[in-house]
């Protein structure tokens, strides 16, 4: 195990390079001048001496090659530069509001599989009865409304007309509820579809037929064999929701005033912090191939025919 873990990730470090590269040439190519950027963000009008000295200090003036490979070792060492607006280590600033938008994740990763696995298993066991269409319906609507809809419609309902919850969550427990409901939603569509597609696919083989022949009690055939053979394409799929929570908060953080990533890269973006959009962007990277490199050990895990591969 331990060296297919070192086989993936020599494998996913050219990947993060070429991210990396990317992320940083858009950043060198965008318009107008960081150094005027950064000391207009700081409230100062600079003078054309102020700015050439600024630009000399970050370092502006040097090559390409040798600003990218300076701000790639940073990163080696997780130092992605300072905050143009808060003048701060991004670094502080990532670490700062990862742990609020990998809270608000796992709340909602958390209450997605309670909503989907039961009613995923459910509504393919009873196909086609009244609770499958009941259950279908709310899936295709939760996966054709957009967060940020569900999520102004949730203000309305519960902050605006019954006054249960705040409108500004502010890092609180209580505001922690409507954006977990917000990104839930779609994410429990998502599941309850996948688990249900899944579970028929698996109830339609042999090995079920025998089971069913054999006079085996569907209860011990469910839960030990088909749940069982199931469980990768729910990896997968619960694997792909992980890296959509973390993204797909960035709007729902900012209805919400949640003070995660999302919230930081969105004032970021308003204020042209580059050094904060690159580190957002690598913060996004590295997640997806963590995930992926979990999701593929989980596999060896579950199926021994990856391990014999």
């Amino acid at each position: 195990m331990l060296k297919y873990i070192g086989r993936r990730l020599l494998h996913l470090i050219p990947i993060l390079l070429v991210v990396s590269f990317i992320a940083f040439s858009l950043m060198y190519i965008a318009p107008g001048d960081p150094a005027l950027k950064k000391l207009v963000a700081q409230g100062l009008t600079p003078s054309d001496e102020v700015l050439e000295l600024t630009r000399e200090n970050m370092g502006l003036n040097r090559p390409f090659v040798v600003r990218y490979a300076d701000w790639l070792w940073g990163f080696v060492r997780g130092d992605l530069g300072i905050s143009y607006a808060k003048n701060l280590p991004v670094s502080q600033l990532m670490w700062k509001a990862m742990g609020k938008t990998a809270t608000l994740s796992a709340s909602a990763l958390l209450l997605s599989l309670i909503i989907a696995v039961p009613l995923g298993i459910s509504t393919a066991l009873r196909q086609n009865r009244a609770i499958d269409y009941i259950v279908r319906f709310f899936t295709f609507a939760g996966n054709s409304i957009p967060s940020f809809l569900i999520a102004l419609l949730l203000i309305f309902l519960f902050c605006i007309k019954v006054n249960w919850f705040p409108v500004l969550a502010k890092g609180s427990i209580q505001g922690l509820v409507l954006p977990t409901v917000a990104l839930s939603i779609p994410c429990a569509g998502k599941f309850i579809k996948q688990i249900r597609a899944e579970i028929l696919e698996q109830l339609g083989k042999d090995y079920v037929l025998g089971a069913q022949a054999r006079g085996v009690r569907p209860s011990v055939f469910i839960t030990r064999d088909v749940l069982h053979n199931a469980m990768l394409t729910i990896i997968t799929v619960i694997g792909l929701a992980i890296g959509g929570l973390f993204t797909g908060s960035v709007v729902i953080e900012s209805i919400f005033q949640w003070p995660g990533v999302g919230q930081l890269v969105m004032d970021a973006i308003t204020a042209r912090d580059y050094p904060v959009i690159q580190g957002f962007v690598i913060y996004i990277a590295v997640i997806y191939v963590v995930i992926n490199l979990l999701t593929d050990i989980t596999y060896r895990i579950f199926d021994p025919r990856v391990r014999a591969g």
